[in-house]
């Protein structure tokens, strides 16, 4: 008996396991299914993407065919709930049998672990890519996404992502990750300066050139507009900047102008003044004209950070000596006090699901970020392997944080690792040092 029959002739008695041991790890809703990705012990689903068969022939066709499987397997291995089962391991070729459900022989790859297969077609005319993407439950045998694209041949990328947010749909309920952005600060000859960049790092770009300290980007909720602090006019004032306009406005009140966060889902922001004495906290219209006061209290009350419904604010403040972080609800002035353990903990970050908030807290020396839940519950500590760990920001379906690092010869890099604080690793190769970043939460 070959070997791939004798994998096929195991392979229902390893379907019946699979289901019997993981049957749990997907709710099934109907014709759904939905991974939960805030599960802190969630197992990553093992899934296959073999090459895309190509249309029409020629040098050209099969250099995009190879671009996009590799767009395709990086971007889906990104999200830290999946696991591209290696090439090596396929016993059979979609390019060669055919991508759509009759020409699969599902046995093939239930045998080899993969509990997900996309397959993919190709073809190129006069710079005109057309794809056949397809995502399938091998288990289920059934096509769970079907979709095809069209466009031109330097949009390959921008396509396959669309496609892989209809995964993330379909797996998750949500679209993930593929089109956002990420702002952050880098160093530019001494300077710094606001630069932004996809989700994965790719095609970084600087937006600010002040020549100046610039800090603290923060993302409006359609992603069109970016609010920071910079010393541009020799003190901390606030730029509101829009990304597709030239308009905006600076925040420029006597003292410092400082940490902007928008309110979800309106052009208004709560920011840190200190044009009253100590720094405290304010709500903001877009053009920079004070609504109300948040906090009042002896003591600096910074870095504020909305709930994703707008209802609460999450806030440091000194008012009991050290650095501690706060929750306000805004419909009732209630204040409390989240964090107890450690005498220096900030840079709150709130989920984008709301259950949880992010922040760095310093314990033995060491600065490590932790999240903890929004009635201070469970606290954790995500980061222990070596450096300082600060800045933390959610990505927009909550299932990884990025954040920053000294961990790597003491300069300063933008990490992302999964919301439980698995999968640690660089984003992206650039010069200078990193700091700040911020995750957009629309995918443009």
């Amino acid at each position: 008996m070959t070997y791939k029959k004798l994998i096929k002739f195991y392979s229902f008695f390893i379907v019946i396991l699979f289901i019997a041991v993981f049957g749990n790890s997907f709710v099934y809703c109907q014709d759904v299914t939905i991974l939960n990705i805030n599960n802190p012990s969630i197992r990553k689903i093992p899934l296959a993407v073999p090459e895309f068969k190509q249309f029409l022939k020629g040098a050209e066709i099969e250099q995009d065919a190879k671009k996009a499987q590799n767009l395709l397997r990086d971007a889906l291995n990104f999200t830290g709930y999946l696991k591209i089962i290696n090439a090596q391991a396929y016993l059979a070729n979609p390019a060669e049998t055919g991508i759509a459900r009759k020409d699969i022989d599902f046995l093939d790859w239930t045998g080899i672990g993969a509990e997900l297969l996309v397959t993919g077609g190709i073809s190129v005319d006069n710079d005109k890519v057309k794809l056949w993407l397809r995502l399938f439950d091998t288990f289920d045998m059934r096509l769970l996404v079907g979709k095809i694209y069209t466009g031109d041949r330097k949009d390959l990328r921008i396509m396959i992502h669309r496609f892989c947010s209809e995964v993330s749909l379909k797996l998750t309920g949500q679209r993930g990750v593929f089109g956002s952005k990420i702002a952050f600060v880098s160093r530019v000859k001494g300077k710094k300066e606001i630069f932004t960049c996809e989700f994965d790092g790719f095609n970084p770009q600087q937006i600010t050139f002040h020549k100046s300290i610039t800090l603290s980007p923060a993302w409006s909720s359609d992603s069109e507009w970016i609010a920071y602090t910079s010393y541009a006019k020799g003190k901390p004032d606030i730029f509101i900047k829009n990304l597709k306009q030239k308009r905006g406005t600076i925040i420029n009140k006597e003292g410092m102008n400082i940490a902007p966060a928008w309110v979800p889902g309106e052009f208004a922001l709560a920011a840190s003044l200190s044009f009253s004495g100590d720094p405290e906290i304010y709500l903001l219209t877009g053009k920079g004209k004070i609504i109300k006061r948040v906090t009042e209290s002896r003591g600096i009350d910074i870095s504020p950070k909305f709930s994703p419904d707008g209802k609460n604010i999450v806030f440091v403040s000194r008012r009991a000596g050290s650095p501690q972080i706060y929750i306000k609800n805004l419909e009732t002035n209630n204040i409390r006090r989240l964090t107890f353990e450690g005498s220096y903990n900030t840079s709150p970050a709130w989920s984008p699901n709301g259950d949880r908030i992010a922040y760095v807290g310093i314990r033995q020396g060491r600065i490590d970020i932790y999240t903890i839940g929004i009635e201070g519950e469970f606290p954790v500590q995500l980061t222990s392997v070596a450096g300082d760990n600060e800045d933390p920001s959610w990505a927009p379906d909550g299932s990884l944080i990025i954040f920053s690092s000294t961990r790597r010869g003491g300069r300063s890099q933008l990490f992302v690792m999964t919301a439980a604080g698995g999968e640690q690793r660089r984003l992206l190769s650039f010069k200078g040092e990193q700091t700040d970043p911020d995750w957009s939460m629309v995918n443009n």
